[in-house]
């Protein structure tokens, strides 16, 4: 039994490339830098060293992918690998590659019109103590939801809980479970 399975995380060295096959099938292409730490012999220190994955998918997961990604984007890819060979000029050539089954990646906030190039986000609101606490309000549809004051309190000091040593016990036995 052998075990084909690739998970990397790293940064895209060029953009994307999509084409298509005679079949109509959708094929990306990308290549991506995933960091090795080594020693230096001379130095002693710790180096970061880049290793160059080219990675392919295939699927409709292509087209849509081809629109977000693009060089220098952090991305985490699960697949498997694949030998190829092939001949060219007379030479012959070869090329280990990542079949991509599953890529992850920050995308950013969706839109009514499509993705937006930065997050939107409102500020905090600033904490008043002073100011009046907020009420919860019942639900509008079904339900009840008692109106409580949420208004922290300042000078009432916290009381330990009780400490319970043991729960209390019950005459039951397995008969008298239902299931």
């Amino acid at each position: 039994m052998s075990v084909n399975r690739v998970v990397i995380s790293g940064n895209l060295t060029r953009d994307p490339e999509l084409r298509s096959s005679q079949s109509g099938t959708n094929i990306l292409t990308f290549g991506m830098a995933v960091n090795d730490r080594r020693r230096n012999p001379q130095t002693g220190e710790w180096e970061d060293y880049a290793n160059f994955v080219d990675c392919v998918l295939f699927g409709n997961r292509a087209e849509w992918l081809s629109r977000d990604l693009h060089k220098g984007k952090k991305v985490f890819v699960e697949g498997k690998l694949r030998y190829s060979t092939w001949e060219r000029d007379g030479q012959r050539r070869s090329k280990l590659e990542v079949v991509v089954d599953d890529i992850d990646y920050d995308r950013p906030p969706r839109q009514q019109g499509g993705y937006v190039a930065t997050q939107q986000t409102q500020p905090a609101p600033a904490y008043n103590a002073s100011a009046p606490a907020p009420v919860a309000q019942a639900p509008q549809q079904g339900g009840y939801a008692p109106q409580q004051n949420v208004q922290p309190t300042q000078s009432q000091p916290v009381q330990p809980s009780p400490v319970v040593s043991a729960p209390p016990q019950a005459d039951v036995y397995d008969e008298d479970i239902p299931f």
